[in-house]
This record gives structure tokens, C-alpha cells and sequence, in this order.
């Protein structure tokens, strides 16, 4: 790897440790504002329908739009659009109204999709012949995000909850702490602006050439057909299991919000040890091997919470992070390969897949609510089922 592309892909550690920051405190936010705005689980799964529905909603356009202004200006635009969700916040606060919350979220999570449109594909085109292994490495730093993010939520937005005496007052604890995330994203935007990232859109163009493979439309490629199938699945599994562990907790261990809030740190903690770990690894194992017994191990974990229940379950479903690690890296990798100038394109079609995020979440919370919490982890699992079939056999249909 040239020395310019190390120092990039470093660069873009920045951009993954904050989309994982951002993203996992909307579990925090689940049970915050259940008790804040007295919801039931469907309700409060709404704000991972509102955050991961705008990957459905604006994923493609941004990938059209990387294609025409490149890498690194969307990775710019990503951190400012994320910055002014983040500030919305506060109003959205001030008014005590659930659907303004769910709007300023949606706003917020569009700047998230930028990124998440750009940084994919910018850190695979940096790393040709090592797109699984080097993908993997940077979302680790989206990890370390997502295992710091519940400790900042719990100590900032959950710890004082019981001090407030309105819903008004326990909904505005919010504010202050997206406005200083919104200050770390402007100031982020405006160092990648001073660093001037290299264009590599010449990079994909190159790869088209060298494939010669007469295709005119991404939607040729059926391995991207499957892939973002299971980018889809694996996202709903992934936040579907996040955003009702601390409820789960307290359910089945009578563990408080707070508490909650710290011990899921193991969940996306265990997500951040084993994509090091997979890195390393599939230097050696062929990707979608490792994918096959992570999928494996996830189901396994996931049935033996159902059946068991009490702290079994608490600790098998925490133990999910582990193996849901290197999910999304590899399956990307996998599904993007060799699309060289459809790259920008795929990264957006995938990107709308990621709305499984807002799908999975209140289904699982429907089933909840008619059965039980824990028997509601059937449908997670079931997603994971996809993925081991993508695992064994779709990522080969070229």
C-alpha cells in the first residue's frame, strides 16, 4: 500500500469512530425517551425506523452525487449535514414533541449516510487486493465509537434522568450533548477539508477497464443483488439486538437503565476486539469463511437466549457483538468487488439496504409486545440465516 493511502485510510479512522459515536446512542435514546414520552416498544423503535430510514430515502442520490463530486467532498458535506442534525436537536428538545425529536433525527441520520456512502467505498478503492482485510481494520475504529458512545450516553442523558421533575425537562437533557458532537463534526469537517484526501475516482474507472466485463448497469452484478440483501438483514440484526438490550436487561435481570447503558458497552466493545482480530485473520482465512462461522455463532447465541432467558440470555445476546464484527466490512467488500466505476453507485445501493436498521427494529418490537421481549429475538436470528446463505453461496453469483 502506497504511503498517500496509509495516511488517507488513517484519516478516515476519524470518519467510522464517529458514525459508530452517533449511531449507537440512539440506544440510549430508545429507553430515555420511552419514559420520557411514555412509550411502548413499537413507539420507541420509531427512532431507529426515522434514523435508518433515511439510508432508504437518500442512500441512492448519494451515491450518484460521490460520483460527480468525488470522495472527499462528500466526506466534507457528510460531517456538516450530521453537524446540523445534531444542533436540531436543541429545538427539537425545547418543544417536548416526539415527532420533532423523530424529524431532527432524520436529518441528522442523512449526514450519516453520506458518510457512510463515502467512507466504504473510499477505504476499498485505497486498498485494492486488500479490500476485506483493510475495510475491517477502519471499522474497528467504528466500534471503538460504538463502545464508547453508551458510556458517554449514560453518564450524559440516562445518569440524571431521575432528577427531573417534567417530560419537558428529561427530553432537553439531550441538548447539550449534541451540541458538543455537533462542534467535534465541524471541526472534523474542516480538517479533512485542510488535508485535501486524494480523488479516487480515476482509481475506479481503472478497474472497470481492467475487467472488460461489457456490463452498462450495477444491477448486473448479482453478487451486489445479494449483498446489500444481507447488508440489509445484517444491519436489522445488528441494531434490532442494540436497541433492545438495555429493556432486555431490565426484563430478565432487573438491571436499571443506567447499569444497562455500561454493560452494553460489552455488546459494541466485543464488535471493536473482533474486527482487529478479523483483520488480522483474513489475511490468512478467505473472508466469507470467517463470515460463514460468525453467522453460525450468532444464530447459536441468539437460540440459546430464547431458551434459556435470565442472565444466560443477557450474556449470549451481549456475546453477539463479538461475531457481528466483521459483518458488515466483509460483506461489503464481498458485494462491491470488482465494480470498479459502479463502485459510488453500489456503496448508495447498499447504503439503502442499511434501512433494515429501521425495518427490523420494530418488527421485533411488535412480536414484543404480542409474545415476550425474549422470544422476540427470533427475528434477528432469523436474519443471520440470510447471511450464512450469502456466506456459502451468494457471494460466488457473479
Amino acid at each position: 500500500m502506497q504511503k498517500s493511502n496509509t495516511f488517507s485510510l488513517a484519516t478516515l479512522t476519524a470518519l467510522f469512530f464517529a458514525m459508530g459515536f452517533i449511531t449507537v446512542l440512539n440506544d440510549i435514546l430508545i429507553p430515555h425517551l420511552k419514559a420520557a414520552f411514555e412509550l411502548n416498544y413499537f413507539e420507541s423503535a420509531l427512532i431507529q425506523f426515522c434514523f435508518f430510514g433515511a439510508y432508504f430515502i437518500t442512500g441512492m442520490f448519494f451515491g450518484k452525487l460521490l460520483s460527480q463530486i468525488g470522495y472527499p467532498a462528500g466526506v466534507i458535506f457528510g460531517f456538516i449535514l450530521t453537524a446540523f442534525g445534531c444542533i436540531l436537536f436543541y429545538p427539537a428538545a425545547s418543544t417536548a414533541s416526539y415527532p420533532v425529536f423523530l424529524i431532527a433525527l432524520f436529518i441528522l441520520a442523512s449526514g450519516v449516510v453520506l458518510l457512510q456512502t463515502a467512507g466504504n467505498p473510499f477505504v476499498t478503492l485505497l486498498s485494492p487486493g486488500k479490500e476485506a482485510s483493510s475495510l475491517t481494520l477502519v471499522q474497528a475504529f467504528n466500534s471503538l465509537g460504538t463502545t464508547l458512545g453508551p458510556l458517554f450516553g449514560g453518564a450524559f442523558i440516562l445518569s440524571s434522568t431521575a432528577q427531573f421533575a417534567s417530560k419537558a425537562e428529561e427530553a432537553q437533557s439531550v441538548q447539550i450533548p449534541y451540541l458538543c458532537i455537533a462542534g467535534v463534526l465541524l471541526f472534523l469537517a474542516l480538517v479533512v477539508y485542510l488535508l485535501k484526501l486524494p480523488d479516487v475516482r480515476e482509481t475506479a474507472e481503472k478497474i472497470s477497464e481492467e475487467n472488460q466485463d461489457g456490463k452498462t448497469s450495477m444491477f448486473e452484478y448479482k453478487h451486489l443483488i445479494l449483498g446489500a440483501a444481507a447488508i440489509f438483514f445484517y444491519v436489522g440484526a445488528e441494531v434490532s439486538i442494540g436497541s433492545f438490550l438495555i429493556l432486555t436487561m431490565k426484563d430478565v435481570s432487573g438491571i436499571d437503565e443506567v447499569s444497562g447503558a455500561k454493560y452494553i458497552v460489552f455488546y459494541w466493545g466485543g464488535a471493536m476486539v473482533g474486527r482487529f482480530i478479523g483483520s488480522a485473520v483474513m489475511r490468512f482465512i478467505a473472508p466469507n469463511k470467517c463470515l460463514a462461522f460468525n453467522c453460525f455463532m450468532s444464530i447459536l447465541l441468539a437460540l440459546i437466549a430464547i431458551l434459556y432467558g435470565g442472565q444466560i440470555a443477557m450474556f449470549a445476546l451481549l456475546a453477539i457483538g463479538f461475531f457481528n464484527s466483521i459483518m458488515f466490512p466483509t460483506i461489503f467488500s464481498l458485494a462491491t468487488k470488482n465494480l470498479g466505476k459502479f463502485t459510488s453507485q453500489a456503496s448508495g445501493l447498499i447504503c439503502i439496504a442499511i434501512v433494515g436498521g429501521a425495518i427490523v427494529p420494530p418488527i421485533q418490537g411488535l412480536i414484543a409486545d404480542s409474545t415476550s421481549l425474549i422470544l422476540s429475538y427470533i427475528i434477528p436470528m432469523l436474519c443471520y440465516f440470510y447471511i450464512l446463505f450469502f456466506a456459502l453461496i451468494g457471494f460466488k453469483a457473479k
